[in-house]
């Protein structure tokens, strides 16, 4: 842990005794335009950046708009109020916490959608960002004011006969992702802590000596937990690294050990690609020859901040190749499975 905090940002250039040439073929098909809108690659071994470099004008000063990664960041505001003893665990409901009003479509069972509901994107409300005809689509909350009540307005989902019902789905939930439950989650946040603005400050990025950010704000003035966080990627290093940590942060624990624990375990099954969920946190395989298990953080542009265990590795991938969608992704996975997994397997 010593050796972590005194050698995070001392950049190995040489990198002594690795055989680098997976990386730079990395570098240079980046520089080339290979790889497109890349902005910033850094790497973290065993608590020592290996590797750091920014293309497309980023340099290590920007605040990189990571799109949904923002809401692991989210997630980790729930386990420093548990930690604070401010929430007594992710079983509370939810609705306890907000103060909307006079719903479309009132209904008892919203009052026991779990705070590991909305961390799980497994809540009974009809909300999916993937389907344009569902009423919870992203695209329909950003044209009205209040966005959380945009949330909890939603009806219940119904199950017709062909359709997997949570208790047949693996975990017993059924995953559908949702931009506005995450938003739900940082109103949740904003009411325990009494500024959702100056817990995030106090309880994690002041203790991380993360000092330059942009939240973006909802028209109602709250901080948007479901993206858009501008962020360094040395400082994205840091949240990985306090996961690899299980929330320990130069022996001070910033967030709850069980659910640091919790939020990288699988809580729930997304379908295709072959991708399980945690709390707000995406779990998979990179590699080449041999798979290693990791989570992440993950937005739009092929976005990803990656934290492999049994490696002692955090990756941070930046991009802003937003109109491409799953193209975007598949090409952070290639770097991912093609030059990074098997490079650090090397030096293992």
């Amino acid at each position: 842990m010593k050796t972590f905090y005194a050698t995070l940002f001392a950049i190995s250039t040489a990198i002594s005794g690795i055989a680098q040439e997976n990386l730079n073929k990395l570098d240079s098909l980046i520089t080339s335009g290979h790889f497109k809108e890349m902005s910033s690659v850094v790497i973290a071994h065993k608590g020592k950046i290996i590797f750091e470099n920014y293309y497309n004008d980023a340099t290590a000063a920007t605040l990189h708009n990571t799109r949904s990664a923002t809401k692991s960041i989210t997630g980790t505001l729930i386990g420093a109020l548990i930690n604070d003893g401010k929430l007594s665990s992710t079983q509370e409901p939810a609705w306890k916490y907000t103060q909307v009003k006079n719903l479309q479509n009132p209904d008892p069972r919203k009052e026991k959608i779990t705070i590991e509901s909305l961390l799980t994107m497994s809540s009974i409300l009809e909300c999916d960002d993937w389907n344009d005809i569902s009423r919870g689509q992203e695209e329909k909350m950003y044209l009205l004011e209040d966005w959380v009540k945009f949330y909890w307005d939603l009806p219940v989902k119904g199950y017709p006969e062909w359709e997997t019902k949570p208790e047949d789905s693996p975990y017993g939930r059924d995953f559908s992702y949702c931009t506005a439950g995450t938003v739900a989650l940082g109103d949740v946040i904003n009411t325990i802590s009494g500024s959702l603005e100056t817990y995030a400050e106090t309880a994690l990025f002041s203790k991380l000596g993360i000092t330059d950010y942009h939240w973006q704000l909802t028209p109602t003035g709250i901080p948007m937990t479901g993206g858009g966080l501008g962020i360094k990627s040395k400082d994205l290093i840091k949240i990985g690294q306090l996961y690899l940590n299980n929330g320990n942060w130069k022996g001070e624990q910033i967030i709850s050990s069980a659910f640091a624990k919790a939020s990288k375990e699988p809580k729930a099954v997304m379908g295709s690609p072959d991708y399980e969920y945690g709390y707000l946190w995406w779990i998979g395989e990179f590699g080449k020859d041999k798979k290693e298990t990791g989570y992440f953080m993950l937005g739009n542009g092929g976005n990803k901040i990656a934290v492999f265990d049994d490696l002692e590795l955090v990756v941070v991938l930046t991009s802003s190749l937003f109109t491409k969608g799953i193209e975007a992704h598949n090409q952070t996975a290639e770097l991912l499975n093609t030059f990074i997994i098997p490079e650090i397997q090397k030096i293992n």
